[in-house]
């Protein structure tokens, strides 16, 4: 029986849309800057048939062709997925794009382009602002500054996410990692 007053058949419960989250100011003074000393290390992925450099230290977690390294509210991800074509700056923005800004948390895309790497690879790079997940003990979130590039083989796209507080100086580091990704 319906509480008083309400039709039969109506809900009690009312639609609630959810509201977007808002993007988080940058930090005054970043954390995340990868040191100039840091040291790097190769990773090879046999399932993935790819290698790339990552910091030494960094926790890394693997799952089938996929790794991650972190360090903080620093990161480097690799995803290997199936691809029938090599992705061009429009076919990022139709599909890789929305579903970033989908999956993600504030996303604010700045820029979607193709580069030439030195290995003779061609990435599609997508550069974008985000906000981090929530500590999960204090809540906080800090803004993230990202890239990822997504690399192609014949049946095979493997997308490198890097990200690190906003502001934060890591060009040199990403650069090197960006230009050591490899098909094996």
């Amino acid at each position: 029986m319906p509480p008083a007053g309400e039709k039969p058949g109506a809900s009690s419960e009312q639609a609630i849309s959810p509201t977007p989250e808002k993007p988080v100011e940058p930090e005054k003074n970043p954390p995340g800057d990868i040191p100039d000393s840091q040291v790097f290390v190769t990773y090879k992925s046999s399932q993935g048939m790819y290698s790339i450099q990552a910091p030494e230290g960094w926790a890394r977690s693997e799952s089938g062709t996929d790794v991650k390294y972190v360090d903080k509210f620093d990161g480097e991800q690799v995803v290997v997925t199936p691809a029938t074509t090599a992705p061009t700056v429009m076919s990022v923005n139709q599909e890789q794009v929305p579903a970033v800004e989908k999956a993600g948390r504030a996303v604010k895309v700045k820029n979607v382009t193709s580069k030439k790497m030195p290995s003779g690879l061609t990435a599609i790079c997508v550069v974008y602002t985000s906000n981090s997940a929530p500590d999960p003990v204090t809540n906080k979130q800090v803004r993230l500054d990202n890239v990822t590039y997504y690399y192609y083989m014949t049946g095979m796209l493997a997308a490198l996410t890097l990200w690190a507080p906003q502001g934060a100086d890591n060009v040199d580091q990403w650069k090197l990692i960006s230009e050591s990704f490899k098909w094996q």
